[in-house]
């Protein structure tokens, strides 16, 4: 495997990932301070889908360009990728000074609500709870296994070195179930990430996160 990142600046919070492996090949690229612009192509229509949500929703802009084994199965593929932005995610953040640090945030879609707490923690952890009987195993979108869902945030997480609890409240629907978690997962982040004029230095007691 092969991994090459760029160096985190003050001027701008971007982060630039690409990894290679004889599963997949990724590229991810995002700024904090974006519009919510977005470019996906995962080979994994679905996933494409959330992955524009958690852009648009985030206001981070993301690219994310990747090809993978999804002829055998499309985990390699929405794993790397998650893993990645993860990664660019970290490297974006710097040193977390003058950020909000916590964010939570509920988001419905119809039937389906969700909520997701995030603390830019440096501690990386991920609870993830309330899916119904049967949305792990649920096929969407003809490639996407619902378990990927969890699976892909926690990759998030826990390659940002961040904190994660996601909790879903009701939904019927799979794809609704899951795109209310990506839509919660981006406005957390937003709230979590977003400059605070009143935060002097890093937003920790420790000095550090």
């Amino acid at each position: 495997m092969t991994r090459t990142t760029s160096a985190h600046t003050t001027a701008a919070r971007t982060g630039r990932v690409e990894r290679s492996t004889s599963e997949s090949s990724v590229l991810v690229e995002l700024n904090l301070d974006g519009s919510g612009a977005t470019e996906i192509s995962t080979g994994v229509p679905f996933y494409d889908h959330m992955l524009t949500a958690l852009g648009k929703h985030s206001l981070m802009d993301l690219r994310v360009q990747a090809t993978g084994d999804v002829h055998i199965d499309s985990h390699h593929t929405v794993e790397d990728v998650a893993i990645c932005i993860g990664e660019a995610l970290k490297q974006a953040l710097g040193d977390k000074a003058g950020i909000g640090r916590f964010g939570d945030a509920m988001v419905p879609l119809d039937e389906a609500l969700a909520q997701c707490v995030v603390d830019v923690s440096g501690r990386p952890y991920f609870v993830h709870t309330g899916e119904p009987t049967g949305q792990a195993t649920h096929l969407i979108g003809g490639n996407f296994a619902g378990s990927l869902t969890a699976h892909a945030l926690e990759s998030i997480a826990h390659h940002a070195g961040i904190c994660v609890h996601m909790r879903v409240l009701a939904g019927r629907d799979p794809h609704h179930i899951v795109e209310a978690q990506f839509k919660a997962l981006a406005r957390a982040l937003r709230a979590a990430v977003a400059p605070d004029a009143r935060v002097k230095g890093i937003p920790s007691t420790k000095g550090a996160l």
